[in-house]
């Protein structure tokens, strides 16, 4: 069932290394020449971290690339070993994202190598435009995943077969993993931590790196306010500051377009020219935004928070949180309020 390598160490069959009696868990982080730096040092950071913390070596952690050596954005080289050479179970596959990955994608060689790791991987991922190599590998097949808000729609573009969503900090769909750009991937890489040994660590971890909070899948990429206004013309760019100012006013399409002395349907097509979203869908964004920001900053009941923020009710605002984030209102809280 194993064999034995020179170092003493057994390779077993069910993706970990048996180093007395304790199971270690092999992780591959796969690089590429113009690969962002800090997808692969930020994931390695929390697993190492994983280990120093609790003083047990939980994970091996090995940097695998086409060959021995990646050149990463900015000209900063690393080590790393040879795809080819690497034919050891893996319990988790994680790809980085950068400028570098539409030339990975295209190497027919790497991605061969890519799918035979994960045909021998207990889950794979990807941090932000990694998610282009997995998608290439057809890893993500039937899955849904993110990416960098910015690549979002050419993901989805280049291939249909996956569920592309803009707006998450992370994605996991069954054993497929994925992030948004560049420090999202340490917010996925604890909730992998988190996932094998528990939510107490993962928060020591993020403690320790010093990070404000730690991030759950489901929190927004950008803010609805900063997207909405660039291009904005004077009159829209004033009604989406006055909106953000009076949430618990009527913003309906009749009421906005009324405040600014346009027709319904002309408002209606100028507003999503202009924003990229339906008036509805914007004011939605708004009040989810201020729900997420008074629940993280404050103590106030969810009762004030849902009528302080326009959603009329807590149930409202719960089957919002439930519908846009994947979770509640309370549960957000928890996972983001220094308090909990």
């Amino acid at each position: 069932m194993s064999r034995v390598c020179d170092a003493g160490v057994h390779v077993c069959q069910d993706t970990f290394v048996t180093i007395s009696d304790q199971r270690v868990r092999t992780v591959v982080l796969l690089a590429y020449d113009d690969a962002e730096i800090l997808d692969v040092t930020g994931p390695a950071s929390v697993f190492a971290a994983a280990n120093s913390t609790t003083g047990i070596e939980h994970y091996d952690v090995r940097v695998v690339a086409a060959r021995d050596r990646v050149v990463f954005t900015g000209g900063l080289v690393m080590h790393a070993e040879p795809a080819a050479g690497m034919r050891r179970p893996v319990d988790t596959l994680m790809i980085a994202g950068g400028i570098g990955c539409l030339a990975a994608r295209a190497d027919h060689d790497l991605v061969e190598r890519l799918r035979a790791m994960a045909r021998r991987s207990r889950r794979v991922a990807s941090v932000c435009s990694g998610t282009f190599v997995l998608a290439e590998a057809g890893l993500a097949d039937g899955a849904t995943v993110t990416t960098h808000w910015a690549a979002a729609d050419f993901l989805a573009e280049c291939y249909p077969a996956v569920t592309v969503e803009p707006d998450r900090i992370y994605v996991r769909d069954g054993r497929v993993w994925s992030s948004a750009g560049v420090t999202a991937g340490i917010d996925l890489t604890l909730a992998l931590v988190a996932e094998d040994l528990g939510e107490a660590l993962a928060n020591d971890i993020a403690r320790g790196l010093v990070l404000p909070v730690r991030r759950s899948g489901g929190q927004s990429q950008y803010s609805a306010q900063l997207a909405a206004r660039v291009g904005s013309s004077p009159q829209l760019a004033a009604l989406l500051s006055w909106m953000t100012l009076n949430l618990d006013a009527d913003l309906s399409v009749a009421a906005l377009a009324e405040r600014v002395g346009w027709g319904e349907r002309h408002f209606a097509r100028r507003f999503r020219a202009e924003t990229g979203s339906t008036p509805a869908r914007h004011v939605e964004d708004l009040r989810i935004d201020a729900a997420r920001h008074l629940l993280e900053s404050t103590d106030l009941t969810t009762d004030a928070v849902a009528a302080g923020c326009g959603f009329g009710s807590r149930e409202v605002m719960h089957r919002t949180f439930r519908r846009r984030l994947a979770t509640t209102p309370t549960q957000y809280r928890r996972s983001f309020s220094p308090t909990g």
